[in-house]
C-alpha cells in the first residue's frame, strides 16, 4: 500500500491511458471488480473509465484518500 497521497497520484500519473483493475469495497462482505482505464488525474481526484458491455464506458471519479483508506484498490495490469 502506498504511504502517501503524493505516491498514489504519481503512480496513477505513470499509468495514464492504461487498463487497471478496480476493486471497490461496497460493504463488509461485498466487493465489485471492474476493468477500467485511467483517464485523468487532478490534485484531489482521479477519473477512471469503467468498461461496460460492448464499447460503452461509464466514467467514475475517486479521491486519492479512497485508495489510502483502502475503500478501493487499484491493481495495475
Amino acid at each position: 500500500m502506498p504511504a502517501s497521497l503524493v505516491e498514489i497520484k504519481q503512480n496513477l500519473d505513470n499509468h495514464l491511458g492504461e487498463t487497471v483493475t478496480l476493486i471497490t469495497h461496497e460493504s463488509r462482505h461485498r466487493t465489485i471488480e471492474h476493468q477500467a482505464i485511467v483517464r485523468e488525474t487532478f490534485p484531489a481526484v482521479f477519473v477512471l473509465d469503467l468498461k461496460q458491455d460492448g464499447h460503452e464506458f461509464d466514467r467514475a471519479s475517486f479521491s486519492y484518500t479512497d485508495v489510502l483508506t483502502e475503500n478501493i484498490e487499484i491493481n495495475f495490469n
